[in-house]
């Protein structure tokens, strides 16, 4: 399945079903007086977030969602038919934003969360409604009010505890690979990972969090150059990011300095996140190397280094566990907060 996290579709909730003219007729009742029933509500549109899509692939296909008019009213006081709601599943992270794409109308990031974007028009009154002590027999009947209209985007992000980035060729998608079940592609040229991926690390039987991959970033990635950093969106709800760096090049501290500033171009709430440096692809470096070079990282980072080489798995599971006792630490900070 193609991955698509953003995408332009229009939107109707129905209008309100009519009200209706009548008048009771039966055998052997002289005044019968007005009965014309009001109309059905429209249809409603309501998004929902659920778990089993990570994709917005399928609005590529299907841009237009109409709800259908509310029933008309009828004779012996009969309202009409309210129309169905038409409900829209989409993945668990999305964002839903007006024309403008500025405009945030509603933030679907938790799994069953609904919002009532478009409703439905209400129904026109039948000319029973109408009567009164000087108007017996009414003639008049309203029309069902309108639904709502709009054109809105949808924008995915997804739903992580941890976000990878660096330069391409970092070696993220082959960590995601050996920590996960995930099966990146990876192979020896730049921007391999195109679109970002999902894994989920599982260190016991209670203990697991989500790690996202997402394509490499470039020097003047926010003004558009390689890939962009659209795809940092994916990584601005995680609890922290693992900045991983390819030990094997020589300009290593201009590289770290060149992706934190495409951080801080994109959002500086993003570049504040906690961060664990990991100087990666230490198999093809001597002790000699990995020492200088993580003194070097240490002094421009002001932060502890780590080293791993994720092609022969040295260090791997230490950094799992400092990543897992971090994210549970977060966990439980977010549930005392939110009590």
């Amino acid at each position: 399945m193609k991955f698509l996290d953003q995408a332009k579709i229009y939107v109707r909730s129905g209008d309100g079903g009519d009200g209706v003219v009548a008048f009771r007729r039966e055998k052997y009742v002289e005044f019968g007086g007005p009965d014309g029933g009001n109309g059905g509500r429209g249809g409603d549109i309501i998004f929902r977030a659920v778990p089993n899509l990570n994709t917005l692939i399928d609005f590529r296909y299907t841009q237009h969602f109409r709800a259908r008019k509310g029933g008309n009213g009828a004779g012996s006081d009969r309202t009409g038919a309210k129309a169905e709601t038409v409900i829209i599943n989409v993945p668990i992270g999305t964002q839903i934003f007006d024309d403008d794409r500025e405009t945030m109308l509603a933030d679907l990031d938790e799994d069953g969360k609904e919002v009532l974007l478009c409703k439905g028009g209400d129904g026109g009154f039948g000319n029973a409604n109408f009567k009164t002590s000087t108007n017996r027999a009414p003639r008049r009947a309203d029309k069902g009010w309108p639904g709502e209209e709009r054109w809105v985007w949808l924008r995915l992000k997804l739903i992580a505890d941890v976000g990878l980035v660096g330069l391409p060729n970092a070696g993220k998608s082959t960590l995601l690979s050996v920590c996960s079940r995930a099966k990146p592609k990876i192979a020896d040229y730049p921007f391999t990972t195109l679109h970002p991926q999902l894994g989920v690390v599982r260190l016991s039987a209670t203990e697991e969090f989500v790690i996202a991959d997402i394509p490499g970033l470039i020097e003047g990635a926010s003004e558009g150059a390689g890939l962009g950093d659209r795809f940092l969106g994916h990584v601005e709800r995680c609890a922290m990011l693992i900045h991983l760096l390819d030990g094997t090049e020589s300009q290593l501290v201009k590289n770290y300095r060149m992706i934190r500033n495409e951080l801080a171009a994109y959002d500086e709430t993003l570049a504040e996140k906690p961060e664990i440096i990991v100087l990666n692809k230490c198999d093809a470096l001597t002790k000699t190397q990995i020492t200088a070079k993580k003194k070097a990282l240490a002094k421009a980072s002001d932060a502890e280094v780590f080293t791993l080489s994720a092609a022969t798995h040295e260090g791997l599971a230490e950094l799992l566990r400092l990543v897992q006792d971090r994210v549970t630490q977060y966990r439980l900070e977010e549930r005392e907060t939110s009590l």
